[in-house]
């Protein structure tokens, strides 16, 4: 199945823009996914927003969003003016510097991206971007409104492409709740027990390393369920229609019409 693209703009460093395209690189629909149901009618559940006091549905329209300031009150902010906020990045990834590749901790990491040229015009400008990365063994960092909300990203060669990493916020990275005291002394001993260990159970990564044994189980019990089920009756098959005998060429039926409509022209 061919990957959809979701996010197209412009790759941009001083000068130099190539048009790209962005596309997840992970994906999550291969889990099983359920629909919440009602018991009794096996129909599916809505989920609507309701006012928490008169507990009456609120249309579309008059949903807006607030803020808490205290004692119950909320500071009201309309759509328009929350995307007002964001900056000018939202079709183009400017590079505006760099870092040492693997300088920063995998922590900041959030979601991954393929980045590619959109179009023929723009690869040899994208390729010039991404060896020069290469070859300073550096990556870039820009920002991007992704998934609506502004958002630090990581450009990192890889291969005939860059992969595009969201980063995190600075407010979402927590420090450590708890210091290792580095003074801890180790028994030699210990340590080559669990250093042999360590060689010992080392192998070749591979994705069946970090498969989900629950949906295993889910697929199977639901596969189980589905043969259990009762086999919904065969549509009745609709009677033959029988053959009044006058089955008619259409070479035939042509003559016959161009003959009779002859007939009807006056001579």
């Amino acid at each position: 199945m061919a990957r959809q693209t979701f996010w197209k703009g412009y790759l941009k460093l001083s000068l130099v823009t190539a048009s790209v395209s962005l596309t997840p690189a992970t994906t999550e629909s291969n889990k099983v996914h359920f629909h919440v149901l009602n018991r009794q009618t096996k129909n599916r559940v809505e989920s609507r927003y309701v006012d928490s006091v008169t507990h009456k549905p609120v249309a579309e329209r008059d949903q807006v969003k607030g803020y808490p300031r205290g004692e119950g009150g909320y500071v009201l902010l309309e759509d328009e003016e929350i995307e007002e906020v964001g900056l000018e990045s939202t079709r183009t990834i400017e590079i505006d510097s760099f870092v040492p590749r693997g300088s920063i901790d995998w922590i900041w990491y959030d979601k991954p991206h393929f980045l590619a040229p959109a179009d023929k015009v723009g690869v040899e400008a994208f390729c010039v971007i991404r060896e020069a990365m290469k070859a300073n063994d550096v990556v870039g960092i820009a920002r991007l409104v992704l998934y609506r909300r502004e958002r630090a990203v990581l450009l990192e060669p890889q291969g005939k492409g860059i992969i595009l990493w969201t980063l995190r916020y600075g407010d979402e990275v927590r420090e450590p709740f708890a210091e290792i005291d580095d003074k801890a002394k180790i028994d030699s001993k210990l340590l080559t027990l669990m250093k042999q260990l360590v060689k010992e159970e080392t192998r070749d990564w591979s994705p069946t390393m970090v498969q989900d044994p629950i949906q295993k189980r889910l697929k199977s019990m639901i596969r189980g369920k589905q043969k259990n089920l009762k086999k919904a009756a065969p549509a009745k098959k609709p009677a033959p229609v029988k053959s009044t005998g006058n089955v008619i060429n259409i070479m035939d039926a042509l003559k016959k019409s161009l003959a009779e409509e002859g007939e009807r022209k006056p001579r």
